[in-house]
C-alpha cells in the first residue's frame, strides 16, 4: 500500500506534490480533531457518573467544559476538512492537467515509430480515462485510504490513553482488517491489469469506428462493425462489474472484522467494569470509541481495491513519459541562424531561431545523408542510402510505391532517428541541434492535410499564434487562398471542422502552404502535395507552392512530370537504396525505372474521355 501511494506523490509535480502532503498534514490535525469528540464525551459520561453514583453535584461547568470541546472539536474538523478537501482536490485536477500537457510535450520528441507501435486508442486512453482517473477517483481514494489510516492510528493512540488492554484489542483488529486488505489487492491485480486493457480497447475501436464511420457506410457493413463495438463495449462492462464483484467478498470479510473488532471492545469493556478492573465512565467511552473506530477503519478499507488501478494508471503515463525521446546526444546545443551560419549556443533564449517576415526568406542550408539505414522492426526501409541536397535546390524523389520515399523525407528532418549512418544540416550531424531549433528550419506539407478546429486565420498563424493579421493575409493571397477565404460568411474568423472536414481538398491544402509560408522555414518538404488536386484547383495550388518554394531548398515526393522535370536533380528511390540519380534529360535517356516511369505517366496523361 505505502508503495503504491509513495509511487502515487513521487507522480505528481513538485507543487502539487507540496499541496497534497500539506493536506495529509492537516488531515493528521483533523483526525486530532475528530479525536477529541471522544475527551468531551468521557468528560460528560464522568460527570454523570460521578453524581450518580458518588453523589457529586452535576454542574453546569462539566456540561460547559463538555461542549466547548466538542464545539471546539466540530469546528476545528469543520475548517480542516475543508482545506484538506481543498488541497487534495486542487492538487489531484491541476496534476492530471499537467501531466495532460506535459505528455503531449513529450510526445513532440518521441521518434515517429514510437506511434506505430501504439495505438491511438491507447495514447487517447491515457490521455483522457487514465488521467480522469489520476485528477478524480484517485485523488479520492488516495485521501480517503491516508485519511482512515490516520483516524484509525489516532483513535487507539487515544485508547491507549484510557485503557491499554482495549488499544491492544483494537490494534489486533485493525492488523486483521488491514492483513485482509492485503489479499484484496493482490487479488485484484490481474483484474486491475484486465480492466485496464478493456478501457484502452473500448476507447480505441470507438476512435476506429467514428474515424471509419464513411467507409463502414459506404460498405454497407454498418451492423457488422457496430456488433464489434457493442462486443468491446459489453466486454469493458463486464469487466468492470467482475472486478466490483471481486472485491465484494473481501469488503463483507472486512466489514465483519471491523464489526467484530467493536463487540469484542465493548465485551472486553463490560468486562473489566463488572470484575472491577475499570471505572464505569472509561467503560462508557469506551463502548463509543469502538463506533468510531470501526468508522475510520471502513472509510479507508472501502477504497483501497482502487489503489492498484490507480497503480497501474501511474504506471501507464510514466511508460509514455520514459519513451526516449530525440533530443541532444552531445553536450553541444546549435541552431541554425538566418544567414546559413552554425553558432554554438550552450543556452539559448529561445529554442528557435529569428523569425524573419514572411517576405524575407532564411538563407537555407545545405541537407545531405551519407550512408544512412533504417528499419521498422526487422524490415529495412532505407538502406545505406548517400545524397546531398544543396541548398536553394530543388531535390525530387520519385520511385516505387513503398520504395521508402516518404521514410527518407522524414530521415531527413529527423521525425525519426536513422540506425546506421548520418544526416547532417549546414555540416552537423542533425542529432546535435536542439529539436526546437532543428524544426524550425523546416516546413512540410503532406498529401494529407490536417487543419485543427478553430478560425481558419489561426490554422494559417498556427506556428506563430501572435502573428498580425496583416501576415496571415499576406500568406493567404500568396497561397492563392484568399479569394475563397474572403467568400465564406465570416472570412477568416470561420471555424472550420475538425480535420478541415467543411474545406475541399485543394482548399485545405492552399492553407497548409499559407501555412508553411507563414513559417517561412529554409527548407521545404513537399510530400505528394498535388496528389489528390483536381485540375480546378491544380493552378492555384501550383502558384502557391511557387510562391512557398522561392529561394528554398525543396525536397518534394511526386509522381506528376510537371513537378519533377524541372527539378535540380533527381532521385529515383527503389527497395530503399538509391537505383538512379540526376537531371531529367539524363535519366530518361538512361532508360531505366525513371524512363518507364515517364513512359507511364504520358500515356496516363493521354488516355481522354
Amino acid at each position: 500500500m505505502f508503495e503504491i501511494l509513495g509511487r502515487f506523490f513521487n507522480f505528481c509535480d513538485k507543487e502539487n506534490r507540496r499541496k497534497f502532503h500539506l493536506a495529509m498534514i492537516i488531515g493528521v490535525v483533523n483526525s486530532f480533531f475528530m479525536a477529541l469528540r471522544i475527551a468531551a464525551v468521557a468528560v460528560m459520561i464522568s460527570g454523570i457518573i460521578r453524581s450518580l453514583k458518588d453523589g457529586v453535584p452535576f454542574t453546569a461547568n462539566t456540561i460547559w467544559l463538555s461542549f466547548g470541546i466538542m464545539s471546539f472539536s466540530l469546528v476545528g474538523a469543520i475548517i480542516t476538512k475543508k482545506n484538506m478537501s481543498m488541497w487534495q482536490t486542487e492538487g489531484g485536477y491541476r496534476t492530471a492537467a499537467n501531466k495532460r500537457i506535459e505528455i503531449a510535450e513529450h510526445l513532440r520528441y518521441i521518434p515517429m515509430g514510437y506511434f506505430n507501435k501504439n495505438s491511438l486508442g491507447q495514447i487517447t486512453s491515457v490521455t483522457t480515462n487514465t488521467m480522469e482517473l489520476l485528477g478524480d477517483v484517485a485523488t479520492r481514494a488516495v485521501m480517503l485510504v491516508m485519511q482512515g489510516l490516520l483516524d484509525s492510528a489516532l483513535i487507539i493512540a487515544m485508547i491507549f490513553f484510557f485503557d491499554w488492554r482495549i488499544a491492544l484489542i483494537a490494534l489486533a483488529g485493525f492488523g486483521t482488517f488491514q492483513f485482509v486488505n492485503i489479499f484484496m489487492r493482490l487479488s485484484v491485480r490481474s483484474l486491475s491489469v484486465q480492466k485496464d486493457k478493456a478501457d484502452t480497447a473500448q476507447v480505441s475501436k470507438i476512435l476506429e469506428y467514428i474515424q471509419g464511420i464513411a467507409e463502414v457506410r459506404a460498405y454497407n457493413i454498418t451492423g457488422k462493425r457496430r456488433t464489434e463495438l457493442n462486443a468491446i463495449i459489453d466486454q469493458c462492462k463486464r469487466t468492470f462489474i467482475k472486478m466490483e464483484l471481486h472485491c465484494i467478498p473481501f469488503a463483507c470479510i472486512q466489514s465483519i472484522i471491523a464489526k467484530l473488532a467493536g463487540v469484542a471492545i465493548m465485551l472486553a469493556s463490560i468486562s473489566f467494569y463488572l470484575n472491577g478492573t475499570m471505572h464505569l465512565s472509561n467503560c462508557a467511552v469506551m463502548l463509543i470509541c469502538s463506533f468510531m473506530l470501526f468508522g475510520a477503519m471502513e472509510s479507508g478499507g472501502n477504497y483501497s481495491a482502487l489503489l492498484r488501478v490507480i497503480d497501474i494508471a501511474v504506471k501507464k503515463a510514466e511508460a509514455i513519459l520514459n519513451v526516449p525521446t530525440m533530443k541532444l546526444i552531445s553536450n553541444e546545443q546549435v541552431a541554425v541562424s538566418n544567414v546559413g551560419e552554425v553558432s554554438p549556443s550552450a543556452t539559448m533564449a529561445s529554442p528557435f531561431p529569428p523569425t524573419p517576415s514572411a517576405g524575407t526568406p532564411r538563407n537555407a542550408p545545405g541537407l545531405s545523408a551519407k550512408n544512412i539505414s533504417f528499419a521498422y522492426d526487422k524490415k529495412k526501409i532505407i538502406d545505406g542510402v548517400s545524397l546531398t541536397i544543396p541548398e536553394k535546390s530543388t531535390t525530387a524523389i520519385v520511385g516505387p510505391s513503398g520504395g521508402g520515399k516518404t521514410t527518407l523525407c522524414h530521415l531527413l528532418a529527423r521525425f525519426w532517428d536513422v540506425d546506421s549512418g548520418e544526416v547532417t544540416l549546414a555540416g552537423k550531424n542533425i542529432r546535435d541541434y536542439d529539436m526546437d531549433s532543428l524544426m524550425a528550419n523546416f516546413s512540410f506539407v503532406f498529401q494529407n492535410v490536417y487543419l485543427f478546429h478553430d478560425t481558419i486565420a489561426n490554422n494559417i498563424r498556427f506556428g506563430e499564434p501572435d502573428a498580425p493579421m496583416e501576415r496571415v493575409i499576406e500568406a493567404a493571397k500568396k497561397a492563392c487562398c484568399h479569394e475563397f477565404i474572403s467568400a465564406l460568411p465570416d472570412g477568416y474568423n470561420t471555424v472550420i471542422g475538425e480535420g478541415g472536414a467543411s474545406l475541399s481538398g485543394g482548399e485545405k491544402q492552399r492553407i497548409s502552404i499559407a501555412r508553411a509560408i507563414m513559417k517561412n522555414a529554409p527548407i521545404v518538404i513537399l510530400d505528394e502535395a498535388t496528389a489528390n488536386v483536381d485540375p480546378e484547383n491544380e493552378r492555384d495550388l501550383m502558384a502557391a507552392i511557387t510562391q512557398l518554394t522561392k529561394e528554398k531548398t525543396v525536397i518534394m515526393i511526386a509522381h506528376r512530370l510537371k513537378t519533377v522535370r524541372n527539378a535540380d536533380q533527381i532521385i529515383v528511390l527503389d527497395k530503399g537504396k538509391i537505383a538512379e540519380q540526376g537531371k531529367h534529360e539524363e535519366l530518361v535517356n538512361l532508360g531505366g525505372i525513371y524512363s518507364r516511369f515517364i513512359d507511364s505517366r504520358k500515356k496516363a496523361v493521354s488516355w481522354k474521355l
